[in-house]
């Protein structure tokens, strides 16, 4: 004989554990006249039964200074209240009761002024109990019980974790959560059909994001919650099947909107490193596969040999021992014929948003779910506007660079299955107006790995003549089009068209920072290749000019590029002309750009001709000090290549003995030599060495104390030949 589902939640709830008191079914509402209020209450339907609980109520809310045992008592005087007004049918007038004194706004503040690091008292377990009795009492929870559980969860789950709690009594521990399962339970499983599905959304919608919280307890104690919900999910046939008067009901009726970010949230934790968690998630993944697993084959009878394979195959995955990897890739496929598209993309978009660097989700795992999602896009990346939403969203967020690399390569992939769609995403959704957008239009735009026929499609709107079209193209997607074209017209021309210059050197002196970046990542892919870089070599003043602004990485590699294929002589008069903008990034708090720029203002000095050395020399003054300085720099690249380009300053100087003292253990013999010049220069070195007295490295503000204090010194320095030349 086949085994029914239980026709009422309630009893599927104890049939997964959790405790709940014994009660005989609430009697019908009746509808009474609204009484006149009377200062005791005597009014109440139930006062008489009663007398004593109404009266200890409205004295303890009238009342300052609360013990705890009186708190306790107050709680369970509202839960006797509830009880005896619902079994005894003298629910009359409780509704009014329960408003006019604020019941439900005590509770809270009660929940609220809990120690939240510690559990010393029933206060908590109480209070879910008289939440739960009040949601018997029609409208008296109206418009509160998401603030009610937000109160209820904070409280219990941001509790230290169980092992670290001092005198915690194991069994009180306990008896609190299950009050908080068995408040959920009525809550949600005792609310009319036609609010069920929201009842139940709104608590899994805040269970979800404390799955994703910093503190691993926090994370522990909302999964455990989805667990204890997915049993009764699971063992539940229809929204009808807990009324006494249906026996069969329909799995569709059961709306459940955040099923896909749920089960995207599972699959991550199910592969999650912490044993707990995954143990737990796999056990709520299982549950709520089998409650779609029913409810898909109760909408489609004809499949369902096939969604007994399915299931099969399901529950092999989640008890098998293989890699987290390649468990939830496997999970991912074994769903894509029983879920539907909106809980696909729930999954999807789950996994997008794991890259963010705030999420706990292990990104690899996250990586590995949207690499499955790829190889079969028909069925999980039909919701193009939602993923890019997502995407965008999810790259503001985002820092490392394997979270960047996935995300490109995913928006990479939609233009290459679903340009079309994609152009009106990123055209409606993905405005220019920060950095994440600038990436991916950029990505879009110059990448030599985007799909040919994302652009056709772009130009094909923005040249619309339809006025639907017309409306959605902004002016900065408009001014991303033309440098676009412009680029593009470098790569195919034979020398750049005076238009196409003219439209990237506007851009370039303006003011907008995005279109500076939109035409610099262009610029990067043409400097990268020698036919076209010496192309754009006419721009590289604009370019330099942008090395102050928030852009400077992508001008410093456009200039290194250009520099490394451009001739001697050419690269010589380059030296002549901007090798002194480098200077101001010499002290840049990101290392790298502090090393790319020394680095490059080292290989122009190396480049400069003989017949340009002597305008050379008085220029490169400036750059002495701060070499010396960061060769004391705590990042060793920064420090290896600053005496690389010290001593080809000496060189060009033709100052002997300044090169032969670089290096590390020589400080004091570099120094001996900057500072045996005229007054003037030595000046000119104290006014240098101001700033790095307050640097934000050590090392350099060490340096630069011994070097004033080397000039300030009565002891005659020892002899050091200076530059003749030079002078």
């Amino acid at each position: 004989m086949v085994n029914r589902p239980p026709s009422h939640p309630l009893v599927a709830w104890e049939e997964v554990g959790v405790p709940q008191e014994s009660s005989s079914p609430p009697e019908p509402h009746e509808v009474c006249a609204v009484q006149p209020l009377q200062a005791d209450a005597s009014w109440l339907a139930v006062y008489e039964e009663e007398q004593e609980t109404v009266d200890f109520i409205q004295a303890f809310l009238k009342s300052s200074g609360k013990e705890e045992t009186e708190k306790m008592q107050f709680l369970k005087r509202i839960c006797t209240l509830c009880r005896a007004a619902r079994h005894k049918g003298l629910l009359q007038g409780l509704d009014v009761f329960c408003h006019r004194f604020e019941l439900a706004k005590s509770i809270k503040a009660l929940l609220e002024e809990e120690p939240r690091d510690q559990l010393r008292t029933a206060v908590r377990q109480l209070a879910m109990d008289a939440i739960a009795a009040l949601s018997s009492v029609e409208t008296v929870l109206e418009g509160q019980k998401e603030s009610l559980i937000h109160a209820c969860f904070t409280s219990v789950f941001s509790l230290p974790p169980e092992e670290d709690m001092q005198g915690l009594d194991a069994s009180l521990y306990c008896q609190t959560l299950d009050a908080m399962d068995s408040m959920l339970r009525v809550l949600v499983f005792s609310s009319p059909a036609s609010g069920l599905s929201k009842e139940l959304q709104t608590v899994l919608k805040m269970l979800l994001t404390l799955t994703n919280s910093q503190s691993a307890a926090v994370r522990t104690r909302a999964l455990r919650r989805i667990q204890r919900l997915s049993h009764v999910l699971a063992r539940w046939p229809s929204l009808e099947a807990w009324q006494d008067e249906f026996s069969h009901g329909c799995y569709t009726e059961v709306q459940i909107p955040i099923l896909g970010r749920l089960l995207g949230c599972l699959i991550l934790l199910s592969s999650c490193k912490e044993e707990e968690s995954s143990h737990v998630a796999s056990d709520a993944l299982d549950s709520i596969y089998r409650f779609i697993c029913k409810r898909e084959s109760r909408t489609r009878s004809e499949d369902k040999p096939q969604h007994q394979q399915a299931q099969r195959e399901w529950e092999a995955e989640s008890t098998s021992s293989c890699s987290l990897l390649h468990k939830a890739s496997t999970l991912i496929m074994a769903g894509k014929n029983y879920l539907r598209p909106s809980e696909k993309t729930g999954i999807v978009l789950t996994a997008i948003e794991a890259m963010r660097h705030s999420s706990t989700y292990d990104k690899q795992v996250a990586r590995a779910v949207l690499n499955r999602t790829m190889r079969d896009p028909a069925s999980w990346l039909t919701d193009v506007p939602s993923i890019v939403r997502c995407i965008h969203e999810s790259l503001q967020s985002t820092s490392t660079v394997s979270a960047w690399e996935s995300l490109e390569a995913l928006l990479v992939f939609l233009a290459c299955k679903y340009p079309r769609e994609l152009v009106f995403s990123m055209v409606i959704n993905v405005p220019l107006c920060d950095s994440a957008a600038l990436s991916m239009w950029g990505l879009m735009l110059f990448q030599n790995k985007t799909p040919a026929k994302f652009l056709p499609e772009l130009k094909t709107i923005v040249n619309s003549r339809k006025r639907r079209h017309r409306k959605l193209i902004s002016t900065a997607v408009l001014h991303a089009c033309n440098i676009q074209e412009a680029v593009q017209d470098c790569t195919n021309a034979e020398r750049l068209r005076f238009s196409s210059t003219q439209l990237l050197q506007e851009h370039l002196r303006g003011p907008n920072l995005g279109l500076h970046w939109l035409v610099l990542k262009g610029l990067i892919t043409l400097s990268e290749r020698p036919k076209t870089a010496g192309k754009i070599q006419v721009l590289l003043p604009d370019v330099v000019e942008t090395l102050q602004d928030a852009n400077k990485r992508m001008a410093l590699l456009v200039f290194q590029n250009m520099v490394h294929y451009m001739k001697r002589k050419k690269a010589s008069h380059t030296a002549l002309q901007f090798s002194e903008k480098l200077l101001l990034l010499f002290d840049d708090e990101c290392s790298q750009l502090r090393e790319t720029s020394i680095c490059l203002f080292k290989d122009l000095m190396e480049a400069v001709v003989w017949c340009d050395r002597r305008r050379m020399k008085t220029k490169v003054w400036r750059g002495l000090l701060p070499l010396f300085f960061h060769m004391s720099d705590q990042s060793p690249s920064v420090a290896k290549v600053s005496r690389k380009a010290l001593a080809v300053v000496a060189k060009i100087l033709e100052w002997e003995e300044l090169r032969h003292v670089i290096c590390p253990q020589h400080t004091q013999r570099i120094t001996e030599c900057l500072l045996v010049q005229d007054s003037s220069r030595v000046e000119e070195y104290l006014q240098q060495s101001l700033p790095y007295l307050k640097d934000a490295q050590a090392p350099l503000r060490e340096a630069a104390v011994a070097l004033v204090a080397a000039s300030l010194s009565p002891t005659p320095l020892s002899c050091c030949s200076s530059p003749g030349s030079a002078l």
